[in-house]
């Protein structure tokens, strides 16, 4: 958020494919896919699923800011609230709060820890329901005998991964940890950090004091 000294100032894209890509959930990766299907289709989702879209939007694969993926959250979840919202979307995308942005989830394995055969995505990608557990999670690896024994050609009936994970994940932590040498560098957002000084909030004894003045 441009201007707000409590968040890292990133370099994000702007890349409106990318996010609505994102947002349609036809990013090619299918755990992504399945939960903004999930998403849409019945405005919640699991608050793991969230993190999951989340970094993936911003500094995991397709940096993109995260204030795009609050509007549509704000859009789409039933539960939603905008301070929490816009805060969580802040911590997943390393912007503020949470700063371990070498923590990066993958859109692949991470879904695999829980659900091992893809009954999930089988379950809200359709498409994908006749593939074997083996490739479910990366349909672009099955053979093509494979691919046309399911039913679902990638690159066809269901689109090939629009960024490859690997590369682009790495990429984007070093870009994180550029973010993060100029804010430590810039005394405009860190000012305290730049003089030595500590943040010191009041005391005890103070915020008692001023209780007692009110009353």
């Amino acid at each position: 958020m441009e201007g707000n000294p409590v968040c890292t100032q990133v370099d994000w894209d702007t890349n409106p494919e990318y996010l609505a890509a994102w947002r349609e959930a036809w990013t090619g990766f299918p755990f992504i896919d399945a939960i903004m299907t999930q998403l849409m289709q019945e405005g919640w989702i699991h608050h793991l699923a969230r993190h999951a879209v989340a970094c993936f939007l911003t500094r995991g694969d397709l940096w993109i800011s995260w204030e795009e993926g609050q509007k549509v959250f704000e859009q789409l979840l039933l539960d939603g609230d905008w301070a929490l919202n816009a805060g969580n979307w802040q911590w997943l995308s390393a912007s503020a709060f949470f700063h371990q942005f070498f923590r990066v989830y993958s859109p692949i394995t991470f879904g695999k820890k829980t659900d091992k055969n893809g009954d999930y995505i089988k379950k809200y990608l359709p498409v994908l329901k006749k593939f074997p557990a083996q490739y479910i999670y990366e349909p672009w690896k099955a053979p093509a005998s494979i691919q046309q024994a399911a039913g679902c050609i990638v690159g066809k009936d269901y689109p090939c991964p629009i960024v490859e994970h690997e590369i682009i994940s790495k990429k984007n932590i070093q870009r994180m940890k550029t973010a993060y040498a100029k804010r430590s560098a810039d005394p405009k957002e860190s000012p305290n950090k730049s003089k030595g000084e500590k943040c010191k909030g009041p005391s005890v004894v103070d915020m008692l004091t001023k209780k007692t003045r009110r009353m």
